[in-house]
């Protein structure tokens, strides 16, 4: 049927309020509560897919990717720890919790870690034995919360990160819900079983950076300055924070972009709080210049970070690291149709389907019923994740992702992944020029600044 002119007009969507935010002004009003869901951001900012590589031609060389090393070590904390972490690829693995994640999921993190000469991290809730045994390098979490926190584990660790707060919820504080509140979380939590738990927004024993300061000079005594000690906060403030960061004593800063993902949170904390990673690594960057400290404070930025391809962006504009967590679990099997069993592909959809979801669109994370046994806790879907084979597949996927960030390398003339810069890229849109302080491509226009 073809519509008249007053037809069409009856069916206008509005810019105000589509039928997506229809339905969520409706549910509000029936239910009373906001959305609480897992992963990240869901709208477009933007992000290292503006900006592209001025790669070699004529007035720079590429090196032969067969014949010519280019280097991926990484060295973290060499500020002031005398056992810096030294790593063969500039990719971690970023804080996710036993409790929102299964131990098979902890245990399949470690595994690849350790396999690709890397390391990962705790999360809220402290250190699992499985996450200790797989884990070659492993960073313990200090999180507002303290659910878990043991000196003991602490002194076991390789390095500690002071959680000041996170890219998917600055300003606020983490949460499990009560249906993932087993009787082991609750046990190394200090909580009642199957009740909802919400952490602190900020820590308990300091009100600002000086007692940021106090706590850092605590963690080096307690680990006898072996350790280096990590700060990490949502990107906000980022130039401010950065530079207190180092004020009262980090060895390495880490910058999780409003992109990065989380276990559970209010959906208004996804989607409306922080910056985009895209211009957070730019002011990191720029703020540990100013202060003196390039080469002597290490930069790790996350927040949705997925390719190769992102990684290299990042350390053009002055990361040393990257830290990865959604796209890790995916690698593992989130958002899959399948899980494998004995060489069998099991079909899940149905899970998804009773969470009112489908495959390659869940954020059911806070619910506890993974369809792929990754963010629950119930014991019988916690075995549809194979640690040996989720590990394989990280592995892989890390591998792959070092590959790509070295051809890009060299493409650019590098022999090392750290010799990138930001004189090897261009924006594709003005705003990601303005974010990034690069060019436009096919200008010399970086808006905000004088030619």
């Amino acid at each position: 049927m073809v519509l008249d002119h007053a037809d069409s007009s009856s069916l206008r969507e509005s810019a105000t309020f589509p039928t997506e935010m229809i339905s969520h002004v409706q549910s509000m009003a029936r239910t009373g509560r906001y959305e609480i869901r897992g992963w990240g951001a869901k709208r477009h900012v933007p992000s290292f897919d503006d900006l592209t590589f001025i790669t070699a031609s004529l007035s720079r060389y590429p090196l032969e990717g067969y014949r010519e090393r280019c280097e991926t070590k990484t060295v973290l904390g060499n500020r002031f720890a005398s056992k810096p972490l030294e790593l063969d690829i500039p990719i971690t693995i970023a804080g996710m919790s036993f409790g929102s994640l299964s131990a098979a999921a902890k245990d399949s993190l470690g595994r690849a870690a350790t396999a690709v000469g890397t390391s990962t991290t705790t999360g809220d809730g402290g250190m699992t034995q499985e996450e200790r045994r797989s884990s070659k390098l492993l960073v313990y979490q200090c999180l507002p919360s303290r659910y878990g926190f043991n000196p003991e584990h602490l002194r076991m660790a390789d390095a500690i990160e002071v959680v000041v707060g996170q890219g998917a919820k600055p300003g606020g504080g983490g949460m499990l819900l009560g249906q993932k509140v087993s009787d082991r979380v609750a046990g190394m939590r200090t909580l009642p079983t199957g009740v909802d738990q919400r952490s602190a927004s900020r820590h308990p024993d300091w009100t600002g950076p000086d007692d940021l300061t106090i706590k850092i000079g605590e963690l080096r005594e307690a680990t006898n300055w072996e350790k280096p000690i990590y700060v990490k906060f949502g990107a906000t403030r980022v130039a401010n924070d950065v530079k207190l960061a180092i004020a009262a004593g980090a060895d390495v800063v880490v910058v999780d972009g409003m992109q990065g993902g989380t276990g559970a949170t209010q959906d208004v904390f996804i989607e409306h709080t922080g910056i985009p990673t895209l211009p957070a690594v730019r002011l990191a960057a720029e703020a540990i210049r100013e202060v003196g400290m390039t080469g002597k404070v290490q930069l790790i930025v996350s927040g949705g970070i997925r390719t190769g391809a992102d990684i290299a962006k990042a350390l053009a504009l002055g990361a040393d690291a990257v830290s990865i967590g959604v796209a890790s679990l995916i690698a593992l099997g989130c958002n899959s149709a399948f899980y494998e069993s004995d060489g069998e592909q099991i079909d899940v959809t149905a899970g998804y389907t009773a969470l009112g979801t489908a495959p390659g669109f869940c954020h059911e994370c806070q619910s506890g019923a993974c369809p792929v046994g990754i963010t629950t806790q119930d014991p019988e879907l916690s075995k549809r994740l194979d640690p040996e084979l989720g590990a394989l597949r990280l592995t892989n996927y890390l591998k792959a992702l070092t590959m790509e960030l070295t051809t890009l390398a060299r493409a650019c003339g590098k022999n090392d992944v750290h010799h990138l810069e930001p004189e090897d890229l261009v924006a594709l849109t003005i705003e990601a020029a303005a974010m990034a302080k690069v060019p436009l491509a096919g200008t010399s226009w970086i808006p905000g600044q004088s030619f």
